[in-house]
């Protein structure tokens, strides 16, 4: 039997391949890296509007919506690359429904670390720094369990992991269906005090998810 200082939680790859890797029972978190800079000029666009949009239902429908919010003609590289993040992801989900949110960030989403309940999330953080995780052998999930802080629950803090920006990657939560599956454990960037922004991309199941 493994134990928790033996698991390898994560994959991480520099093509889309990686992501499908989310479906092996020890990996609860998968990273695709990747090259944006072709996308700086529209991401920095985006940056100045403080976008936030939400929306719901299949690819086309959502693909609508992203349109209508950020014209083609100003935006059509980051369109195209939302696209192919929606597909990958419907790909490996086989999600019915989707949800999107993109999204300007400038406060603190979620200080301490924590797993999701729902089955599976995709993030992309296309300015600012990226979400933090933990490997299986940093976490303490006793004090996780007893809502202890981010002090109790991160066992060394100098080997906290960062995922670089442009990365598309895929979270494991708590209602992912196969018996004995442990979440990822993460939690946003700290990005308040020092006045950063991020531009946000993250793609739900419809199933487990409301905001």
């Amino acid at each position: 039997m493994k134990t928790s200082s033996s698991i390898k939680n994560w994959e991480i790859g520099k093509t889309p391949s990686a992501l499908e890797s989310i479906h092996q029972e020890d990996v609860n978190i998968a990273i695709y890296e990747r090259d944006i800079s072709k996308l700086k000029d529209e991401i920095n666009s985006l940056l100045e509007q403080n976008i936030e949009l939400r929306a719901k239902g299949d690819i086309d429908t959502i693909l609508g919506e992203l349109t209508q919010a950020i014209k083609p003609e100003n935006y059509s590289l980051i369109i195209e690359d939302i696209k192919a993040l929606l597909h990958l992801f419907n790909e490996v989900s086989q999600a019915k429904s989707i949800r999107l949110l993109l999204a300007t960030v400038n406060v603190n989403m979620c200080r301490k670390f924590h797993t999701d309940v729902n089955d599976m999330r995709m993030l992309c953080t296309y300015s600012g720094p990226g979400t933090l995780w933990l490997k299986e052998d940093n976490i303490n999930r006793d004090a996780m369990n007893a809502a202890g802080l981010n002090e109790a629950i991160v066992i060394d803090q100098d080997k906290i992991q960062q995922v670089e920006t442009g990365a598309a990657i895929l979270l494991k939560g708590a209602l992912y269906p196969k018996e004995g599956t442990r979440a990822v454990v993460h939690r946003s960037p700290t990005i308040e005090e020092s006045g950063q922004k991020r531009l946000l991309l993250r793609i739900d199941t419809h199933e487990f998810m409301t905001f």
